[in-house]
């Protein structure tokens, strides 16, 4: 089934985490794809160690207004790849493809492609988009989703992001 994690709240990667932690403890196999991230989030090593399959778009170092073009076109090339790994999987399987929504909004990854791939997977397989405002071909075709919302966040009284919660 298809699953989206969305909206402008804290906890869509922490969320579809604790589903590749319940798929995986189930004995199914997951493969987690952070896009817009180079891997360095908190996260990451212990899912490894786990035994589930992790990459992260290592050239995405900085926020996107930060980059200039040609980091643009290199986050876009390595999202591509990305894309392409995952049109490969064919075994049953949890995919995550962690805020490939931003991504595609933000015209950092080839959105047609993104979008074959994403609704052509078979009924064996279940797949997981997060990020912001996902756009309506995806909510249109979703078996799952969850909105979370922002209420109050740390944020907003100048709180950077701490690691081990935030990231």
């Amino acid at each position: 089934m298809f699953h989206i994690y969305c909206g402008n709240g804290k906890g869509k990667t922490t969320a579809s985490i604790g589903l590749a932690v319940r798929y995986f403890g189930a004995g199914g196999k997951v493969y987690f794809y952070q896009f817009m991230k180079n891997g360095t989030s908190s996260e990451v090593n212990i899912l490894k160690n786990m035994g589930i399959y992790v990459k992260a778009c290592t050239p995405c170092n900085k926020f996107t207004f930060k980059m200039n073009d040609e980091e643009k076109n290199a986050v876009r090339e390595y999202h591509n790849q990305m894309l392409s790994e995952i049109s490969d999987i064919k075994e049953k399987s949890l995919i995550i493809l962690d805020e490939i929504i931003s991504a595609y909004n933000k015209n950092l990854v080839d959105r047609e492609k993104a979008e074959k791939i994403i609704l052509s997977f078979s009924d064996d397989n279940e797949i997981v988009l997060t990020g912001r405002q996902p756009p309506e071909i995806f909510l249109t075709n979703a078996d799952y989703i969850s909105e979370i919302n922002e209420i109050k966040h740390p944020y907003q009284k100048g709180i950077s992001a701490r690691k081990g919660i935030e990231y």
